[in-house]
């Protein structure tokens, strides 16, 4: 089931999708995002993640226009160690090279202690590994 979450302009910024099959959510940003959306974003598929009893998260993020910085305190200090308590293990995060969304992320990979993350600029490989960590949690 997809949910889609909307900006104050009636604009997608956020879609999550249970991937059941995978066993994770697949989430996927899009556009300027707001500390707003950020944070009503990360809840809601923390939510979705908890609801379907999954630890794993695609997080998507190649189609954000611009920086995130300004809401990387609140995800690692505040958002991260409550999604770990909501049962967030293994974060795989997608970004483009060399735009401002990848500088975001390479901070939050840097100061992130919650729960395994890693970065990466190709989908494939992000699945590869999600798949890894999902068997890991089956054994």
């Amino acid at each position: 089931m997809r949910q889609e979450l909307k900006n104050a302009f009636g604009r997608v910024f956020l879609t999550i999708d249970v991937d059941t099959q995978n066993k994770w959510v697949h989430v996927n940003w899009m556009g300027h995002l707001t500390a707003d959306n950020i944070k009503a974003g990360a809840v809601a598929y923390v939510k979705a993640m908890q609801e379907a009893k999954l630890n794993c998260v695609l997080n998507d993020t190649r189609l954000i226009l611009g920086t995130w910085d300004h809401s990387l305190d609140w995800v690692v200090n505040e958002w991260a160690p409550k999604a770990a308590a909501a049962g967030l293990k293994h974060f795989a995060m997608i970004t483009t090279p060399e735009t401002f969304g990848d500088s975001s992320a390479a901070k939050f990979h840097k100061d992130l202690r919650a729960f395994e993350a890693r970065v990466f600029d190709n989908k494939a490989e992000a699945e590869k590994w999600l798949r890894h960590c999902v068997l890991q949690t089956l054994v």
